[in-house]
């Protein structure tokens, strides 16, 4: 029975899929579009030999169909946590065109791809989180925030990017994590503007909570819509209404806590 070739192609097939499907996983949990996915997809299963049938992509899951001769192969993969890492999401593109001129092995893209995961570099927490606080605190100014809460806006801002990524890294909920860092940072921003003396109290809590605002998924709901792709875009817009609700039920409760009307 090992040695039936039909089997055997069946074996091969699946690895293929596989490979294709964790290609396509890592790209949607980077925050690409699903155009892109797909793309992605496709030209790993061609460099490697077979010819996709069909793909879907949702929120949660996606699933891949390919044909060699007169087999074919489904098979489903989970979706993780959506994200933006554009590091790693534009060197899975670059594999992804690798593996399309031929040459590599189902085995050799596997091993890549798990070099890819562990070896992308990040920029580290403290870079991240003074660049948030700055971003906070300049979109601030263009807001009308005054000079005296610009420092406040900025540590809140930090803060918040700190803690939302130390929480995001043990698996918080999305929602549940925005709240809380609108809390957080509204109310970081808030109290210090105050004692500052600061008469733009309110503006300030509001610039402090920019760094939760989901540009990148907003972005690609509308993208993902006009590109024929209305399930997954309808998914995402969702998604993007659940975490401003939730940020602003955090600045919300600040707010009651301060007194700021």
């Amino acid at each position: 029975m090992t040695d039936d070739p039909i089997r055997l192609k069946h074996r091969e097939l699946e690895k293929i899929a596989m490979a294709a499907l964790r290609v396509a996983r890592i790209l949607v949990e980077c925050g690409a579009r699903v155009r892109v996915v797909h793309q992605g997809a496709t030209l790993v299963a061609r460099g490697l030999g077979v010819e996709p049938v069909g793909l879907r992509t949702g929120y949660a899951s996606q699933e891949i169909t390919v044909r060699s001769g007169a087999n074919t192969i489904t098979r489903m993969m989970t979706i993780g946590p959506h994200g933006v890492n554009h590091r790693l999401d534009h060197a899975m593109r670059r594999l992804a065109v690798r593996v399309s001129h031929g040459g590599m092995t189902v085995d050799e893209v596997e091993a890549e791809i798990e070099r890819l995961e562990k070896t992308t570099p990040r920029h580290p927490l403290w870079l991240v989180s003074l660049a948030v606080g700055m971003a906070c605190a300049a979109f601030g100014r263009l807001l009308g925030i005054d000079w005296l809460a610009f420092g406040p806006v900025f540590v809140g801002g930090c803060l918040g990017q700190a803690l939302r990524m130390y929480l995001h890294r043990r698996g918080i909920n999305t929602y549940v994590l925005a709240a809380v860092i609108a809390f957080v940072a509204a109310g970081i921003a808030g109290a210090s503007a105050r004692l500052d003396g600061s008469t733009t109290v309110n503006l300030a809590m509001m610039a402090s909570i920019l760094l939760l605002v989901p540009g990148v998924p907003a972005t690609n709901a509308q993208t993902d819509i006009m590109d024929g792709y209305p399930s997954m875009g309808s998914a995402r817009a969702v998604s993007v209404l659940m975490v401003m609700g939730f940020a602003t039920c955090g600045v919300w409760l600040a707010e009651t806590l301060l007194g700021v009307q």
